[in-house]
């Protein structure tokens, strides 16, 4: 399986400063951290016991992936949601995977149609354990984003696939924020299914169609049921 597909972020557990950004992170994608929360240095440096050096260091590493705001003479807080935000970063999506999942259908090898197979074949096991709400399994999150990330993994672009991973970490959040509001689940199973059996009968033309509507569709779901939300800012 090629390592891009199942690999976790290289900066997590070799620094403290490493270990809080990829905490924060996760509270901030999850919405734990909900939009527009300050960060204060007191409150982080009791919880995480660091300094404020250290703190600095992660917040500013967040900050560079677009998930917290550094706001002059005022600290830090978690990055606010908007419908230009949302549009930019869906707009951007939509670019890098169509590139990208083009790339891999066409250098993919059978490690690579073995990896798509496989972990979406995991998602789907663990959607069964909850039919109804598939998404409340924390495990479920992971298995996602392993699927999405092996239908690009053979593209052979590191520095592509970087940027696909904060763009990707930016959209998760207004995926949960959709998730949070919209009345009935949609059928994300059938879109994973389709995109997947796209992939690797190499219709590129259908698996970027696939893909597209699948990104725009979170998009506006978001603007449809959490529009409230979006115009806060």
């Amino acid at each position: 399986m090629p390592e891009s597909a199942v690999r976790p972020r290289k900066e997590f557990g070799k620094t403290i400063a490493a270990d809080i950004t990829h905490r924060l992170r996760e509270e901030i994608i999850a919405c734990a951290l909900p939009p527009g929360e300050p960060l204060r240095f007191d409150v982080l440096r009791e919880r995480f016991g660091a300094s404020f050096t250290t703190l600095r260091e992660a917040l500013t590493a967040l900050a560079a992936e677009g998930l917290v705001d550094a706001q002059e003479q005022r600290g830090f807080r978690v990055a606010p949601v908007s419908r230009q935000d949302l549009v930019e970063v869906t707009d951007a999506r939509v670019l890098i995977e169509v590139e990208l999942i083009r790339r891999s259908i066409e250098r993919g090898d059978d490690d690579w149609e073995i990896a798509v197979i496989s972990t979406l074949h995991r998602l789907k096991r663990i959607e069964q354990r909850d039919p109804e709400h598939p998404l409340r399994d924390p495990e479920w999150k992971i298995a996602h984003r392993q699927f999405h990330q092996a239908l690009v993994s053979a593209c052979g672009s590191a520095t592509l696939l970087a940027i696909r991973a904060e763009l990707f970490d930016r959209a998760e959040r207004y995926r949960h924020l959709s998730a949070n509001f919209r009345p009935r689940p949609r059928d994300k199973a059938g879109e994973h299914q389709a995109i997947m059996q796209a992939a690797i009968s190499r219709n590129a033309d259908l698996a970027v169609q696939l893909i597209e509507t699948h990104i725009r569709s979170t998009s506006d779901n978001v603007a449809k049921y959490a529009g409230h939300l979006l115009d806060a800012e």
